[in-house]
């Protein structure tokens, strides 16, 4: 279809240049796929050990499902992720391959228990895929590749920072939604968990916003700080998940 029958069609008043998306926008658009709950990474599946803290009783509420996350975000893997995709970031962003095969190996030997490591692995493999295919973004195959030859796992938020900036994502968006993903997908397995109601679910991440922002600031203002996290109760649990005889969740 010719621009002038676009304007006809969509009402464009001084035809589509007065409509041109800008690219900030585009990459808005991209960074809310991503984001999705909808985008083919499986994130759906897992819960991140907070199943078993169901089945345990620790969380039970809203406002225990709100404390369990509000560690897991600032002490926990919310804190060391969110590290790891800053750092991936600014590696894609300058080029350095050789840095983003590093960090891939750190994140992934940190991660502290058998099903959080296929929860953060599987997701960051398939999101390099998922990208490299449905976005054509040829460098995140080039990234699997290389990692394949090495036998190097990719963790999510190395996978997801690389993109984001070889895509040239502002990084505090990029950073803060890649946050705001991580916790809304445990209050989605919270919600059907627990079980909660869709409004509760809704007002638990409305009070996590300034946690999420806060990680998301600090991580980006250190990006070479040591990795590492306290959220002992969390690890346990996800440990505790690998024997739960019922479940609904991967993690």
């Amino acid at each position: 279809m010719t621009a002038e029958g676009q304007a006809l069609l969509y009402g464009w008043p001084d035809g589509p240049a007065a409509c041109a998306v800008t690219t900030d926008v585009q990459g808005l658009h991209q960074l809310l796929a991503w984001t999705s709950p909808s985008f083919p990474i499986g994130a759906f599946s897992y819960s991140h050990g907070l199943e078993q803290a169901v089945e345990d009783g620790t969380v039970g509420t809203a406002e225990t499902l709100a404390a369990w996350i509000d560690g897991v975000l600032r002490f926990g893997a919310g804190r060391t992720d969110a590290g790891f995709a800053v750092r991936a970031a600014r590696q894609a962003r300058a080029g350095d391959m050789a840095g983003l095969v590093e960090t891939a190996i750190v994140s992934s030997a940190l991660v502290p228990a058998g099903e959080r490591a296929l929860e953060a692995r599987q997701q960051g493999r398939s999101f390099l895929h998922a990208v490299a295919r449905g976005w054509a973004l040829d460098k995140a195959a080039d990234l699997a590749a290389q990692l394949d030859a090495v036998e190097v796992p990719v963790t999510l938020p190395v996978a997801a920072g690389a993109c984001g900036g070889w895509a040239g994502l502002p990084e505090d968006m990029l950073i803060e939604a890649l946050v705001h993903a991580f916790a809304a997908n445990l209050v989605s397995a919270g919600v059907r968990l627990v079980p909660l109601g869709q409004t509760d679910g809704q007002r638990v991440l409305a009070a996590l916003g300034p946690v999420i922002g806060a990680v998301a600031t600090a991580a980006r203002a250190r990006p070479e700080a040591a990795p590492g996290g306290a959220a002992i109760l969390a690890d346990i649990a996800a440990l505790r998940h690998e024997t739960l005889y019922s479940r609904l969740f991967r993690s």
